[in-house]
């Protein structure tokens, strides 16, 4: 129960698989919210456009600001050319008028500034005052012409503007998240719908290679990691990488020089982020592996929690599970540690973006190339340039476990199906269904190095009641799989009523059979529920009377609510109550067949009789198939098939075997030996 790893599972030195095909997969699987996904984009690439128009306006803004609080060096130029043009009259320049007199003082205050500008060799804060306290001495006429001014009216209509961007930008961001939020909930939805679908499909061969709580943690855990990563990281790429590239255009647009700066420095993170990527993936599916490994442990050991006390292997269990354990802690450290270095990493490169972009803005200004509101503008596109990025590596790191989780979940809609059974047009009605079953040199193996059934040939006719025997392995359960249809036979042929088994719908075939295992099955529910499972219309009456047949009526009236008791699978009930409940729920189901696989195993002696009188009447006009260990149970079987490796080495009645003195009086006398 404890040793050795599951077979079929990947190993931590075995290769990851390729991380870009898993999400194209996964991107193909999604086609159902394909329209979905083109809203949401949609939605992404028009609030990212509205941002990356923002900053635009901003520059505007500031260049009106710088205009109202600098001198413009040029307007004083112009309105000293244009009033020395008539010095001795009045003119009138943007609608002030300016008299002669005032000419005179400003042209005086003019020569001194350029008297004193002439000669300053490094201009400084103090010789700045001094131009302006100038200014201020000028006439007021003309100080009204030449002082700075501010646009108030063009910068109230451009910061509304800005905000109603930037309002409008957050309610698409936020409608973008809504529909992704619909997207991968449906996907994951979708997802466990396939899997179900799944399941039912699925040969029982399958469930022999494969441990249950693995599979189970990929229908659980796998699936739930699927839709939290991609809920938390899809749409976040989807949104900012429509930010990034409009961020992009507006650099290029606004300039290619600096543009061409911030692209080069963001390389250096992709570069990273690659290496990171092909390095951390492993890491992630290992986790995947190992979370299905030990919740497979789990199942396992809780499943048989009273084998483990009963041979003290708990210091084994704990001792395999904390081997596993140190398997995911491994795997998560690894992952956790290279996919977080993918966030620092892109903020260092973000701010190196900053400081390059500062330089060359720069240089740009003191050369008059730019103005300062272009410098303003392009620091908000390089923030929106890089932390694009820098969100997008945390999304594609997220991504990771959602893809090493969507390998599992893909490996399992992938595994080989049942044969498809679309072509078979025969339809086999339970009712005109006579009851003879013929085995036809059937042989089979479950797997082709192995061959189980080697040469089994009988017939059984409507209504006989047909035992098998033998001992352990020697092929009696598998004989009832195969006329079940669980598994396919490799050679030979079964038949009902002359119809051969290949050429009916499994669903038919278990239409016609009713089972009563040796292993009890129950689910949640009631009395009720567990005896009438899947079946309709049954009336309260015919359960009681099944339930008096069988023994149980005591049973359920020491029950609070009787029939309507809830019981669970670890409620304080008896193997054998167990037992007669499915026992009970087999005689529900009117079926021509009967298949008894040690049905009265788990009942003591007494309740044995009452059972077996109930079964005998079960199996009036009945064909029926008895696999049991207890030979006391099958003396009045008509037909008795002694099995042995694979085949029938024996048949007829109790007392002819007997009288024979093989192989199953052997077998008969054992049962009796001290």
């Amino acid at each position: 129960m404890f040793n050795g790893s599951p077979s079929g599972r990947r190993g931590k030195d075995e290769k990851a698989k390729d991380f870009g095909k898993t999400i194209k997969r996964m991107i193909v699987e999604m086609k159902a919210f394909y329209a979905l996904i083109i809203v949401a984009m949609i939605m992404s690439i028009a609030g990212s456009v509205l941002s990356v128009i923002a900053p635009d306006k901003l520059a505007n803004i500031t260049d009106e600001i710088a205009a109202g609080l600098v001198l413009d060096r040029e307007k004083v130029i112009k309105t000293a050319t244009e009033l020395m043009q008539n010095p001795t009259s009045s003119s009138e320049i943007d609608g002030v008028t300016v008299s002669p007199e005032d000419k005179t003082v400003f042209v005086g205050k003019m020569q001194e500034m350029q008297s004193e500008l002439s000669n300053i060799t490094e201009f400084t804060e103090d010789d700045a005052k001094k131009i302006y306290q100038k200014i201020d001495e000028l006439p007021e006429s003309v100080r009204t012409i030449i002082s700075p001014k501010m646009n108030f009216k063009a910068i109230q209509n451009a910061a509304i503007f800005m905000i109603c961007l930037y309002i409008s930008s957050a309610i698409l961001e936020f409608l973008e998240g809504f529909v992704m939020a619909r997207v991968t909930a449906g996907f994951a939805r979708d997802l466990r719908n396939r899997i179900s679908c799944k399941i039912n499909k699925l040969p029982l061969k399958y469930f022999d290679r494969n441990q249950i709580g693995d599979t189970l943690s990929r229908v659980t855990n796998d699936v739930d990691s699927v839709s939290s990563s991609m809920d938390n990281s899809f749409g976040a790429i989807i949104g900012e990488g429509s930010l990034l590239l409009g961020a992009l255009v507006m650099m290029i647009i606004t300039n290619w020089t600096m543009a061409l700066v911030a692209v080069l420095t963001s390389l250096f993170g992709f570069a990273f982020m690659t290496t990171i990527l092909k390095r951390s993936q492993k890491y992630f599916t290992m986790r995947q592996v190992e979370l299905g490994n030990i919740n497979a442990h789990i199942e396992e050991v809780y499943s048989g929690i009273a084998v483990v006390k009963a041979y003290d292997g708990k210091a084994m269990a704990d001792k395999r599970f904390d081997a596993l354990n140190k398997k995911i802690r491994f795997a998560n450290q690894r992952s956790q540690f290279l996919s977080g270095l993918m966030h620092p990493i892109m903020a260092f490169i973000g701010h190196l973006g900053y400081v390059a972009v500062c330089v060359t803005g720069a240089l740009l200004t003191m050369n008059g190339t730019i103005s300062f509101g272009v410098i303003i503008a392009f620091m908000i596109y390089v923030r929106l340039f890089s932390s694009p990025l820098s969100r997008i590596a945390q999304a594609v790191g997220g991504l990771q476990p959602a893809a090493a989780a969507s390998e599992r979940v893909f490996e399992f809609i992938d595994e080989e199906e049942m044969d498809d059974e679309r072509n078979i047009q025969r339809i086999v009605d339970k009712d005109t269904i006579k009851g003879d079953i013929v085995f036809d040199h059937v042989r089979f193996g479950y797997d082709d190095n192995k061959t189980i059934i080697k040469d089994f040939s009988a017939e059984a006719k409507a209504g006989q009641k047909i035992a098998i025997v033998g001992p352990t392995g020697a092929g009696k359960t598998t004989m009832v799989n195969l006329l079940m249809k669980f598994y396919d036979i490799k050679d030979g042929d079964i038949r009902i009523d002359n119809i051969s088994t290949k050429d009916m719908k499994r669903a038919d075939i278990h239409s016609l059979f009713t089972m009563v295992l040796q292993d009890t099955w129950m689910f949640s529910g009631t009395i009720r529920e567990n005896i009438v499972y899947n079946h309709k219309n049954v009336s309260d009456e015919k359960i009681l009377k099944i339930c008096d047949t069988v023994g149980l009526s005591h049973f359920i009236k020491t029950l609070p609510k009787g029939l309507n008791t809830e019981v669970a699978e670890n409620e304080a009930i008896s193997a054998g109550q167990k037992q007669l409940i499915t026992i009970a729920r087999g005689m529900v189901e009117d079926a021509p067949f009967l298949i008894l696989d040690e049905a009265t195993s788990n009942v003591d002696t007494r309740t044995e009789e009452l059972v077996q009188k109930a079964m005998d009447k079960l199996m009036e006009g009945r064909t029926s198939f008895i696999i049991a260990h207890r030979l006391s149970t099958i003396k009045n079987a008509d037909l008795i098939l002694v099995m042995n490796e694979g085949n029938i080495i024996e048949t007829g009645s109790h007392k002819e075997l007997i009288a024979k003195g093989g192989f199953y009086a052997d077998l008969y006398n054992s049962q009796f030996a001290l």
